[in-house]
């Protein structure tokens, strides 16, 4: 009776300890697909000219676009991303990565850490993206390449002529365009009764 109450709160013990100490970071096993690839506004393979931090957990990656298989961006590309949480990783200058993402304003787009974007290693031993999608990096780039094709990316100058006006306002912004403009109105209704009494 005793052995088998120890046994019993050893196997809980240990339950308890791997539960705890387990990757937090679950996200879907995916499969290279059309299907897959229809999830996504943007999908590029691109090199990290420079990233930052903003503030809390945001941050942003400047990426060089090296191809472009769907959506429309310039040469150069913000991908905005919360870093710090579960299932994220670093983005370091000079990296290779193809992206799988959906825009988050006209000139930027936010990453999804479960997404199936992936990170080219020159050691392919140390490319783990293989064993969970069940494909190596040239593989998925000939797939998009003969599937999705490959797609013009915009001039720089392209890009400076859409200017901010592409840009979706924040929801504060938003409230604050929506206040200015009942006041406006309520203003012109005053002054024209006051002004042209019928």
């Amino acid at each position: 009776m005793k052995l088998k109450t120890i046994i019993s709160v050893l196997a809980f013990g240990f339950s308890l300890f791997t539960f705890h100490f387990s990757p937090a970071c679950q996200c879907p096993v995916t499969k290279l697909s059309i299907e897959e690839c229809d999830k996504y506004q943007l999908i590029f393979r691109g090199k990290i000219k420079s990233d930052s931090l903003m503030e809390g957990k945001k941050a942003e990656v400047v990426f060089e676009i090296l191809e472009l298989y769907k959506g429309v961006v310039p040469s150069e590309f913000k991908v905005l991303f919360e870093h710090d949480v579960e299932c994220s990783q670093a983005f370091n200058v000079g990296e290779e990565w193809i992206i799988y993402t959906n825009y988050k304003q006209a000139m930027n787009a936010q990453m999804d850490w479960c997404s199936r974007s992936r990170k080219y290693f020159k050691n392919e031993k140390l490319d783990f993206y293989t064993v969970t999608y069940g494909n190596d990096y040239d593989t998925e780039l000939k797939f998009l390449r003969d599937n999705l094709g490959l797609h013009k990316v915009l001039k720089p100058m392209e890009n400076n002529a859409a200017g901010n006006r592409n840009i979706i306002p924040t929801q504060k912004e938003f409230i604050i365009y929506l206040l200015i403009s009942i006041v406006a109105i309520l203003a012109f209704y005053y002054l024209f009764n006051k002004f042209f009494k019928w």
